[in-house]
């Protein structure tokens, strides 16, 4: 396990495969988590301000990307749900707000409403809590991922669509997130896992279970993100359905947390401060040795 302020990755066991994390800072536990296709960097311009103003990040990949194990077999909504509610319960530091981006917002709610006691709040950016299409839109959509994410142009194919929903305003370092996404699936196993889980991906289970979603949430969307017909509208089904928090960011897309840290991180700290206190050993930046 780590200590308090390392940020060196460990690995946590589940059934089919490790999850790997990093663990930096002490005081209320935040479980982070991407979105499908990405990797822990993506949070590089929010951590660090998490943890200045007092909170334990803990960042985790998904199954198959980033340094976790490309071993498992199941993926999805539910199945990452799981994995955020054991790193909760493996880090004895809980209840924890749970932040995530795209499918991780997704997860981040399922498990909310999964184990209300280990979540105390909730941090959804660019969320995709429903399915956002048609079921023969969804079919479709499928079986063109399974041609697109295939060798040797898979990818090359992932890292151009990344930068294309990266609309309006980009990071400094747009260059360098696009470059560390290709080069994560380029990696042995890795693009078959994401090309398993965009297969598997399926929505529809979380919003089944949104009306046992009872934790405090904030919910941030870029108003031009291209993975909603109208971004405006679904922030307002998001909040109207959860009860939520809700912030539509100007001038950038699916990625507001690296493309505008600025309006990100107050808007999270504001949050964050405003929850009602967690668990004592949260509160006291406990730990397991």
């Amino acid at each position: 396990m780590t200590t308090s302020q390392s940020t060196s990755v460990a690995a946590l066991a589940r059934p089919e495969g490790n999850i790997a994390y990093t663990d930096a800072g002490t005081g209320p536990l935040v479980v982070a988590v991407p979105g499908m296709g990405d990797v822990r960097s993506t949070y590089d311009d929010v951590v660090p301000a998490l943890v200045d103003a007092g909170y334990r990040v803990v960042v985790a990949d998904l199954r198959g990307h980033g340094d976790s194990d490309t071993t498992f077999r199941t993926h999805g909504d539910e199945a990452t749900g799981g994995d955020l509610l054991a790193l909760v319960e493996h880090l004895g530091a809980g209840p924890a707000v749970l932040l995530g981006n795209s499918m991780g917002a997704s997860a981040a709610a399922w498990a909310s409403a999964e184990r209300p006691d280990l979540v105390r709040g909730l941090v959804l950016i660019s969320p995709l809590l429903r399915e956002p299409g048609s079921p023969a839109k969804q079919r479709a959509m499928r079986v063109a991922l399974h041609a697109l994410l295939a060798r040797p142009w898979g990818a090359a194919f992932w890292a151009s669509y990344y930068s294309s929903i990266s609309k309006g305003r980009r990071s400094p370092r747009h260059a360098e997130r696009v470059a560390a996404v290709r080069q994560n699936l380029r990696e042995p196993g890795h693009l078959r896992s994401f090309r398993d889980l965009a297969l598997a991906l399926d929505h529809s289970v979380v919003e089944a279970r949104l009306s046992d979603v009872a934790a405090p949430s904030l919910a941030l969307v870029g108003a031009l993100d291209p993975d909603y017909s109208d971004p405006a509208a679904e922030l307002a089904w998001i909040t109207g359905t959860i009860g939520a928090q809700g912030v539509l960011i100007p001038e950038v897309g699916h990625y507001p947390q690296h493309q505008s840290p600025d309006v990100v991180v107050p808007a999270v700290l504001g949050f964050l401060a405003g929850l009602p206190a967690g668990a004592p050993d949260a509160t006291e930046g406990g730990r397991n040795a």
